[in-house]
């Protein structure tokens, strides 16, 4: 039998940051990922929220990310951002390349920032709703592993090469919109999983 919890949104912020840092992760980085996991449960994404704290402890444990990596941010080109996150979470790198990025985006009319040497966290969202917060389009793209198998195969080929957009608007918060391009996100199939249901719904 499942318990429901209802907690107050600053709360989430303070646990995860409580549960990031006693996981082994450095102050920075856990204030940093603590804000995704916040944009997750404040959006009702349940999968992209509170949960994600599961899979960012454990990846430290198991060796797979640096968690006191600190991100170099490179003046790569007029219109071009370089980090490189030394095999740490990506949203610190982010957080570190955005200044960056908008003073190049303003400066020459488009910019790019490139995130090497991470470990991709989460959603797109939080991210190009933070650029579009400054006033600009954004655009964000990350790989992913094969987790998807192609219509009527059952072993994964592709990946779900999530992609994400944003545009403020004049009134009102910013058009967001991501999206990965299976049927279903993967992080939904585990909650189900979770719960305890036996096959995910039909639908297209």
């Amino acid at each position: 039998m499942s318990e429901e919890v209802t907690l107050p949104l600053d709360e989430v912020r303070r646990i995860s940051i409580d549960v990031l840092k006693a996981g082994g992760l450095s102050d920075d980085h856990a204030h940093a990922i603590a804000e995704v996991v916040y944009a997750g449960q404040r959006d009702e994404c349940h999968s992209h929220g509170l949960y994600r704290l599961l899979g960012c402890v454990r990846s430290v444990k198991e060796g797979k990310v640096n968690p006191n990596a600190v991100p170099d941010v490179v003046d790569h080109a007029p219109a071009v951002v370089r980090v490189d996150a030394h095999f740490g979470f990506s949203p610190l790198a982010f957080e570190r390349g955005k200044p960056m990025l908008v003073e190049k985006a303003r400066r020459m009319g488009l910019a790019a920032m490139a995130i090497n040497n991470c470990y991709h966290f989460s959603a797109l969202w939080p991210e190009v709703e933070a650029i579009s917060a400054e006033g600009l389009v954004a655009l964000a793209m990350t790989p992913s592993h094969s987790w998807v198998a192609p219509a009527g195969g059952n072993k994964p080929v592709f990946g779900t090469n999530p992609i994400a957009f944003a545009w403020p608007r004049p009134d009102g918060p910013p058009f967001v919109f991501d999206f990965a391009t299976s049927a279903i996100a993967r992080g939904e199939i585990e909650l189900h999983r979770r719960a305890g249901k036996p096959f995910l719904p039909a639908g297209p």
